[in-house]
């Protein structure tokens, strides 16, 4: 079973999963914060592509992705960084990036160096649905890989339900129509919206994501769906304290968690 399968059957609340674009602040810090957040208790993790063009993204997502590059980081160090870390780590892990990179390296190569590093999916922003299903599921599919598809406040109620026929693994539900970027509250209109796509009662589990950065946007995104993802707080960390275990500790605590 797909790790992102086996997870959301072992555990149905309070999933966290964190983002952070690969190769920053440093390029060799990959495998490093990949194993200290998972031995810090997190149960998922997005390993960002660095793109020049991140239009999804917040600044700080935006400027951590312009570091990486900066330090050299493409898909093919990347992978390389990637090849022995199944040996350590057991959680899924989710390759989240912009189709350009993806398609420069080729599709169907990168759907089988994903398998054989042990990457359980990946989430495209970009990817339109139509293509989703007419260009790249049945490639996905073949090697055993999770394409998650994204909804935000704007998503027609029959889209989500043809995106939820047509995926398995999570629906990524974006908290706002804007980019990425930390929040210190969800407010009335995100509430209600985050208990409309709850209220559908959807197959698959959903996981909130865009603004996550303390307890109660943590609480929020817990009480209305499967589990929450944190990025731009965590990429920030990774910025402002002395060293990665420090970053994991104080996002910790930023959270109120354990």
């Amino acid at each position: 079973m797909n790790r992102i399968n086996q997870l959301f059957k072992q555990k149905k609340k309070n999933i966290l999963s964190v983002f952070f674009t690969a190769g920053h602040p440093h390029s060799e810090d990959t495998d490093i914060i990949i194993k200290e957040l998972q031995n810090n208790g997190i149960d998922m993790l997005e390993i960002g592509i660095p793109f020049s063009d991140p239009m999804a993204d917040g600044v700080v997502i935006q400027e951590s992705s312009s570091i990486a590059l900066k330090n050299g980081m493409n898909l093919k160090k990347l992978f390389g960084q990637l090849q022995n870390i199944r040996e350590s780590v057991h959680i899924p892990l989710i390759m989240m990036g912009y189709l350009n990179p993806v398609m420069q390296f080729g599709f169907e190569k990168f759907c089988r160096s994903c398998r054989e590093t042990g990457i359980d999916g990946m989430i495209i922003p970009d990817l339109p649905f139509k293509d989703y299903i007419e260009s790249y599921k049945a490639i996905a599919d073949e090697y055993g890989l999770k394409i998650i598809m994204l909804i935000t406040p704007e998503t027609s109620e029959e889209r989500i339900r043809l995106i939820d026929e047509n995926t398995t693994g999570f629906i990524y539900m974006v908290s706002s129509a804007s980019t990425t970027g930390a929040q210190k509250t969800f407010d009335a209109d995100k509430q209600n919206y985050f208990r409309r796509i709850k209220s559908m009662n959807l197959k698959n589990p959903l996981m909130i994501g865009f603004g996550i950065s303390n307890r109660e946007t943590l609480q929020a995104a817990w009480n209305n769906a499967s589990g929450a993802i944190i990025g731009s707080k965590f990429v920030k960390l990774l910025e402002t304290e002395k060293d990665i275990p420090s970053a994991v500790t104080e996002l910790k605590t930023c959270l109120n968690i354990t």
